[in-house]
């Protein structure tokens, strides 16, 4: 009728003055099992009675068997505050920390299309657009290459080549949105995103939050956990000359 988890008290306990013999007595843990009905039937006869600290105890009170499942002490039932607390140090002791980089570099095309420039997965108001087989957009790109480093998943060409059809003119967020969920199937979280835009044009100060925003968004995460920052070269290289953009990202990761 009735189970619960429990694992043998360690410890030596006192009732004031007096030593209790702790051979059989038992830490009551979760989960419980019960068979529905007399669940039910216990939790009714007794809904005006708060005395009762858990839902074993209700069925002792019907003269039921508890059959008790011996389990591993780690297995900590949360209750308080220092509780949780205790159980977040454990599982910190098993949490890697990564942090790996993603880079990204595309061309301006030669004259104004019908392709939009997209940056952080927003449209910019610039003259031209950036070639590539998708989108092109080279901030989501390098963000989406550092998370797939920080899990050791090869790069956004090995989950998309731009040989295949189906990626042509593709917005970037899915990209973005694959590595990610291929981080959270391997029991990972994001903990902070850092890009820098190398880039004489367009500037990329008005656009800051909002690519924020937007990043924040796809990815589900605080706007907080990105930074964004633009710099130039100083007109030297091809970004100097307005060729192209360059992005650079760092993914730091918990798993």
């Amino acid at each position: 009728v009735a189970a619960t988890l429990a694992s043998p008290v360690k410890d030596t306990l006192y009732r004031e003055d007096q030593a209790i013999d702790r051979v059989g007595l038992w830490s009551i843990q979760t989960p419980q099992a019960f068979k529905i009905c007399a669940f039910i039937e216990a939790h009714e006869k007794f809904k005006d009675d708060d005395s009762f600290t858990d839902d074993a105890g209700l069925m002792l009170a019907m003269d039921h068997h508890v059959e008790i499942v011996p389990s591993q002490h780690p297995n900590m039932k949360i209750t308080t505050q220092d509780d949780l607390e205790i159980v977040e140090a454990l599982m910190a002791k098993n949490t890697l920390t990564r942090t790996a980089s993603g880079f990204d570099v595309h061309a301006f095309e030669t004259e104004p299309s019908n392709r939009k420039l997209m940056m952080g997965g927003i449209e910019i108001n610039h003259p031209l657009a950036l070639t590539g087989h998708s989108d092109a957009d080279v901030v989501l790109h390098a963000i989406t290459d550092a998370i797939l480093g920080a899990i050791n998943a090869g790069d956004i060409g090995t989950h998309f080549p731009p040989s295949d059809p189906q990626w042509k003119d593709a917005a970037s967020d899915q990209f973005l949105i694959h590595a990610h969920n291929l981080l959270k199937a391997k029991g990972g979280a994001l903990t902070f995103i850092d890009v820098t835009i190398l880039a004489e044009a367009p500037k990329i100060g008005p656009y800051r939050d909002a690519m924020q925003n937007r990043i924040a968004k796809i990815l589900n995460i605080s706007p907080d956990l990105i930074s964004i920052k633009a710099t130039t070269t100083e007109k030297l290289g091809f970004t100097g000359r307005e060729e192209g953009i360059a992005c650079q990202a760092l993914a730091t990761i918990k798993i």
